[in-house]
């Protein structure tokens, strides 16, 4: 399965379209959820990792998100 999503430059948000919920952890909207956007992009709602944390560089207007591994299975097969 390949899956392509439009690039970003990463100076704006890719979508600016009400996000459709793929995937969560819960029902109320508040806990880590992968989006779909109607431009073909994914948006992920998880926790906030530094990158001081991660150990590694992360390029300015980026963020670190994470979610359990298991709610990317299953966004993956929604999507698909």
């Amino acid at each position: 399965m390949n899956m392509t999503f439009p690039q970003n430059d990463g100076a704006q948000p890719a979508s600016r379209a009400p996000l459709r919920a793929v995937a969560n952890k819960c029902s109320s909207g508040s806990c880590p959820t992968v989006y779909a956007s109607e431009s073909g992009t994914v948006v992920v709602q998880g926790f906030s990792v530094s990158a001081e944390q991660a150990g590694i560089d992360v390029p300015a207007g980026e963020r670190l998100v994470e979610i359990p591994r298991e709610l990317l299975v299953e966004a993956v097969r929604n999507l698909s």
